[in-house]
This record gives C-alpha cells, structure tokens and sequence, in this order.
C-alpha cells in the first residue's frame, strides 16, 4: 500500500528534534511521498536539505503562503518566480487567502495569489489553494482565471458540499486531512456524496492532527487516521482508498 501525503511541513521547527526518526515512522506504513509546500524564503533552503536526504520520497512546491504576503511581498514573489525558473517544483503553493488572521492585507493577497496562479499556468503547473475565512474571496480569483490549465488541490478543504462542488469545477482536488476525523469537522457529514476521484489525502504536519491525537503535533504517519476515516465514509476498504487517492495525486503532480 502506498499513500500519498499532498501536503506537509516535514521542515518545520516542530520536527527539529526528530525529523529523520518521524519520516522513517510514515514510510514504514506505506506512507511514502510527501509533497512540501513552500511558506516563504527563509525556508527554502530547508526545503531543498529535505529533499536532497530523500529524493525518492519528497516532492517541493514553491510558493508564497497568503499568512507571509507582507509589506516585502513583491521580494517574496521575485524569489518564487526566480526558483520557479532555476529548477523543477511540482505545484505552486501555497497559495491563496487567508482572513483568519489579518483582513487589511487583502488587496496585496488577492494580488500574490492571482500572480502565483498565473506563475503556475506559465510553468503548466497545479496550484496548492489555502483557504481560510475567504471562501468568496478565492471564488472570485478563481473564476477571473478559470481556464483549461487552471488545475490543482485545494488543500485543508473545510468548506460545504456546495462550496466543494464549486471548487471542483475549477479542476480542483479536495484535500482531506485531520478535520475529517473532527466531532464537529462536519466535512465527514457530505464527503461521501463526493467521487473519492476528486479527493487527496493530506496532514498539514505539525498543524491539525486527526483524532485520536488532536491538539498534539501532527506527523505523515497520522494520515493513517484519515485513511481509515474515509475507508468507513466510503465503505471501502482503506487499501482502496490510498490507491485512489495516490492516483489522484499522480494525476496532479504528475509524478
């Protein structure tokens, strides 16, 4: 069995003390590529470390994280588009808006993200959306740049069945990772009413571990957890589930 984890931190702070011991963990249950999203560029390096030490197993996305579009955002985007151009990434990301935290970075969000997406068209790659708070508001870049290449994950996926459905006519997979374990996730309420086509399996490591060790840091291993999860929703047995949604995310990456 292979499974797929579409979207991890492996290089963050949280994993300093034992990064290599909790990689090894995930790939002895099978879990055995994992696709790293950029946050910005102090982290790059790290990034580029990671997959050096496991260039079968880690793929690299580059991007900058709507949390990170600060008042240095054109810097920031200069070195996305420069990395871009100077080697291979798999998707650009993440990308996207985020209001949860800082609503009067907006404007200059919109603008990073609607950059970053046609970065990935000139390059005929998938983007990584990340959402939060701004349903609507990503709606909108999206439908602005709805086009044939226009394709990717929209990771952490947290929103309805109508808002899923929405995002999937944009040639968006869904990510599902730990909410859909959640008492009050609600996600686990509708999935089922989605083809397991559409969907990819992720973590978010360090961030939204899934039951039973939510509140504690997350790892690739726990993608086991949402594996079984959607094996009950779908009443298919969790083997079928990571082939499908491996292939789902072979069908992105194209890796």
């Amino acid at each position: 069995m292979i499974v797929t984890d579409t979207h991890t931190h492996l290089y963050s702070e949280a994993f300093d003390e034992d990064r290599n011991d909790m990689i090894n963990r995930a790939m002895q249950q099978g879990v055995s590529r994992f696709f790293i999203p950029a946050i910005d560029s102090t982290y790059t390096t790290s990034m580029l470390q990671l997959e050096q030490d496991y260039p079968n197993n880690v793929f690299l996305m580059m991007g900058l994280h709507p949390t990170h579009v600060k008042d240095n955002y054109k810097e920031e985007l200069k070195h996305v588009e420069e990395m871009l151009a100077s080697r291979k990434f798999y998707a650009v990301g993440e990308i996207g808006i985020d209001l949860y935290w800082d609503k009067s970075t907006l404007e200059i969000q919109q603008e990073a993200f609607k950059y970053q997406i046609q970065l990935a068209k000139q390059y005929k790659l998938p983007i990584n959306i990340h959402c939060r708070e701004a349903f609507d508001e990503i709606f909108e870049v999206l439908e602005s740049e709805k086009s044939d290449d226009l394709f990717g994950i929209f990771h952490c996926f947290t929103g309805n069945l109508e808002q899923a459905h929405r995002a999937i006519s944009y040639n968006m997979k869904l990510g599902i990772g730990g909410v859909a374990t959640f008492k009050n996730g609600k996600i686990d309420q509708f999935l089922n009413q989605i083809d397991l086509k559409h969907i990819v399996l992720e973590t978010d490591s360090p961030y939204l571990a899934p039951v039973p060790y939510r509140g504690k840091r997350n790892e690739s291993l726990y993608i086991l957890k949402v594996l079984e999860k959607l094996s009950i929703l779908y009443n298919i047995t969790p083997e079928e589930v990571a082939n499908i949604t491996t292939q789902n995310s072979k069908e992105v990456f194209k890796v």
